[in-house]
């Protein structure tokens, strides 16, 4: 149990560490959208061959097509949003999307959450609307749907991982499988005069987005997929704008205000009534399994 719970830690800190890097790049005009993502995705499989040549018994790539396609819906989606939406409004439209796409699904499949994880998606959902309310502006539609978009992607990726059986096979044939995607994207907006903007900054936090926070964060969210049900992995994912918040604090020198505490305690709570509430869930059906 506590090896699930430091690697899922650390799967939600890599994905908070890619907003702050896609930040620092985006938002500091650094490097273009498009050049973002192709670096972000290409470091990502260069990474993963790595990786999965050296350290994974299993040498070839396995993934699939459709699973390669939402990564390479959610990173392109996810990049260009960003231009045109503040931090604050895009992490509220991204998990939120992200909410819906994964607990729909998980009704669906048949899944049914208790009163403690329902009472707890509604205090994480609570904290995150208040920590970025202040930020909140009125969104281009554009930008918005394209976040809605990135969400959605992010979703079925990770509903789609929660069978794998090595993780970092599959990560490295999804990465390695929408490589060609964005590059025929980067074709097409050469064909039409899109202007690339690359600087070593640009280039180097693109690199990482994708070497560290994308392509081994990614992996290790897929391995403890297996341990989550669809519910409560939307509801971990409440916590990465939280902690983005407080990594911006310490990595961009943003302001720490009691609100930021207040509101990331609120998201952390709820995150905590959920688990709790899947935990004591599946206690009961064990013992009564047993008694039968």
């Amino acid at each position: 149990m506590a090896k699930i719970i430091f690697y899922t830690a650390f799967a939600l800190v890599a994905f908070a560490f890619n907003s702050i890097l896609c930040r620092l790049a985006l938002k500091a005009d650094e490097i273009d959208a498009v050049s973002f993502t192709v670096i972000r995705l290409v470091s990502g499989a260069v990474t993963l061959l790595a990786i999965n040549y050296f350290f994974n018994k299993t040498k070839e790539g396995r993934g699939n097509w459709i699973s390669a396609f939402f990564l390479f819906s959610y990173a392109v989606c996810f990049s260009f949003a960003y231009l045109g939406l503040t931090t604050a409004t895009g992490a509220l439209i991204l998990f939120s999307s992200v909410q819906f796409t994964m607990i729909l699904i998980g009704l669906i499949r048949g899944e049914r959450p208790g009163t403690l994880e329902w009472l707890g998606l509604v205090l994480a959902l609570g904290g995150l609307v208040w920590l970025v309310f202040p930020g909140l502006s009125a969104p281009p539609p554009v930008s918005s749907a394209l976040m809605a978009a990135a969400g959605f992607s992010w979703g079925i990726f990770t509903l789609r991982g929660r069978g794998s059986t090595n993780a970092v096979a599959e990560m490295t044939g999804n990465f390695l499988r929408s490589v060609p995607m964005i590059m025929a994207v980067l074709l097409i907006s050469l064909l039409f005069v899109y202007q690339i903007k690359l600087s070593a900054n640009g280039a180097i936090f693109a690199a990482l987005s994708g070497a560290v926070a994308s392509g081994i964060g990614y992996s290790i969210w897929y391995a403890v997929l297996k341990h989550h049900t669809a519910t409560r992995a939307a509801i971990l994912q409440l916590a990465v704008p939280a902690l983005a918040a407080f990594g911006g604090v310490v990595i961009l020198s943003e302001a720490v205000s009691l609100r930021l505490i207040l509101a990331s305690a609120l998201i952390l709570c709820g995150i905590g009534l959920a688990v709790s509430g899947k935990k004591k869930f599946a206690t009961e059906n064990t013992e009564v399994t047993e008694r039968k």
